[in-house]
């Protein structure tokens, strides 16, 4: 079994040997991090449970947590979930990793599709998988959306999205999403969302598949499912608080699985996320700074920047290239496109020639950074 290296492994080898500018303090902008302190009530409630340590955690999760976590689907999105659908998880990265490899694991001939560029645990699950996979490439070309080649899906088990995406920062629209669970059903794939970035958006909310799963007719969810996860709403990724939700029926053999995966979260962080689900205060203060770094990227760079997420994903002539010189000359790191994407069937790469930026730090530190990177793109050697 031969995994990737990971692309923050990649840019620690392409920057080897450089030695950043002194002039500058060092700035990274390349991990979906945020560098904001988590909230001080959700610090406070996991040492006022510490105590809980001394109890094993349910698997499927205490009542109060999975009760917080549909409360916040149904205010966020309109949508009452039963309780056999949703099953909550140590995170999100255990369920993309683990949840592929369970329902694919009678599939003969497996095939997965997911959004190029992508999150890289969705390879590490079909490499883990044994499927075969389909590359549904972001491209400028199509407002970097998914193209439907229904000849292409209807052949595909499992089917990954990831809108608003990472890295692109796209959006699809709640008409968009319903033309995607139509054709889970038409061809009988089951369809997930990676919805982690749904909370961090500009404007306008931004849809989940839930609701354009009802839009569309079906809601008992069948062959729909939907990720998502605490760490980029509540600035507590260490917290490891995310969700699946969705068809029933697939989630009961799912959830039967994951007892034997050992990925409970402890008590003492099952306390603190239900309060941090259930709270919206600290999400609004989040993404107001967020809409702040929008705005200045916006105005110092000359660019349009997308209405969720927090990535700017950048066009440049070079991305190796240049992401080597903004270390070496400003100090500043980003993350090249390429290294979040893969070569299709055809050879092509949807990530050359672009580089992720993370928008992730207070908004001043940002503006410095965003500075240093206007100067960088603005000088040619």
């Amino acid at each position: 079994m031969h995994f990737e290296p990971y692309p923050f492994e990649k840019l620690t080898q392409l920057l080897e040997g450089i030695t950043p500018n002194s002039a500058y303090s060092p700035i990274a902008l390349t991990i979906g991090e945020p560098q904001f302190e988590t909230p001080a009530f959700i610090q406070k409630s996991i040492c006022k449970h510490s105590e809980e340590l001394r109890r094993y955690p349910k698997t499927a999760g205490e009542a109060y947590l999975n009760d917080s976590m549909r409360g916040f689907v149904e205010r966020r999105f309109g949508v009452k979930l039963k309780a056999d659908e949703l099953v909550s998880s140590f995170g999100t990265r255990e369920v993309l990793f683990n949840f592929p490899q369970y329902y694919l694991f009678d599939k003969k001939e497996a095939v997965m599709a997911y959004t190029n560029p992508f999150y890289q645990i969705y390879e590490g699950a079909a490499i883990a998988s044994r499927a075969k996979v389909i590359h549904l490439n972001l491209t400028e070309q199509n407002n970097f959306k998914p193209i439907i080649n229904e000849a292409e899906l209807s052949e595909c088990d499992l089917v990954i999205l990831n809108f608003p995406n990472n890295p692109t920062a796209s959006v699809l629209s709640l008409e968009e999403l319903g033309e995607w669970v139509k054709l889970a059903l038409k061809h009988d794939f089951c369809l997930i969302n990676d919805e982690c970035y749904s909370e961090i958006y500009t404007a306008e909310k931004v849809p989940s598949l839930l609701e354009a799963s009802i839009y569309v007719g079906n809601t008992s969810f069948k062959n729909v499912l939907v990720i998502n996860s605490i760490s980029k709403r509540s600035s507590a990724p260490g917290l490891r608080s995310g969700f699946i939700a969705g068809d029933a029926e697939i989630l009961k053999g799912y959830a039967q699985y994951r007892t034997y995966v050992g990925c409970a979260s402890p008590l003492p962080l099952q306390a603190a996320s239900a309060m941090a689900w259930d709270d919206e205060f600290h999400v609004d203060r989040a993404r107001a700074v967020y809409a702040e770094n929008f705005k200045a990227a916006q105005e110092i760079l000359g660019i349009t920047t997308s209405d969720a997420t927090f990535y700017v994903w950048l066009k440049v002539d070079n991305a190796l290239e240049f992401t080597q010189r903004l270390y070496r000359d400003y100090n500043v790191k980003v993350l090249p496109g390429e290294f979040l994407a893969r070569d299709d069937s055809h050879g092509e790469n949807p990530g050359i020639g672009y580089i992720r930026i993370a928008l992730v730090e207070e908004t001043l530190r940002t503006i410095q950074a965003l500075n240093r990177l206007k100067e960088a793109l603005s000088c040619k050697n």
